[in-house]
């Protein structure tokens, strides 16, 4: 599983033109999700998201996690993460979970956060127009198998 994190002032995602999740200060978050993920996976990398420190504390360090400054999440399935690119000039999508799987761990994974801070999402399968202002910038790629 794969999170590319980025710290936003505000964030939206668009389906056929109709807004369907905007945030304020936090994070947009793509996930990739790959074929041996599992729901433990994604245990773990939403407890890691929450607490990844990428907000600057009062001496300007970033120190503070979206979960400290209470921070919104916008969260958008992004199949092309888990794409292999380690060879040629086309990604092979040989990695990535399939669909009707990795849909079911993407719902959990929004309904899971939502327990947590103000939660946004995108739609699985949907062409999508993400718009943000990324603060920074500031991007992070988390891959699950780093801190298993």
């Amino acid at each position: 599983m794969k999170a590319l994190i980025q710290r936003v002032t505000s964030s939206s995602v668009e389906v056929d033109g109709t807004n369907v999740g905007q945030i304020n200060k936090g994070l947009l978050v793509f996930i990739g999700i790959e074929k041996l993920d599992e729901l433990s996976h994604a245990d773990k990398m939403i407890n890691k998201i929450l607490s990844y420190r990428v907000f600057s504390d009062a001496n300007d360090k970033m120190n503070l996690s979206v979960s400290d400054i209470n921070g919104d999440v916008l969260l958008v399935p992004q199949f092309t993460l888990a794409a292999d690119t380690k060879n040629g000039t086309r990604a092979g999508f040989s990695t990535a979970m399939n669909p009707l799987e990795a849909e079911n761990i993407y719902d959990y994974m929004v309904e899971k956060f939502k327990t947590y801070l103000n939660t946004q999402s995108g739609v699985f399968g949907a062409n999508m127009k993400v718009s943000l202002v990324n603060d920074g910038p500031v991007t992070f790629l988390l891959e699950c198998e780093l801190f298993s």
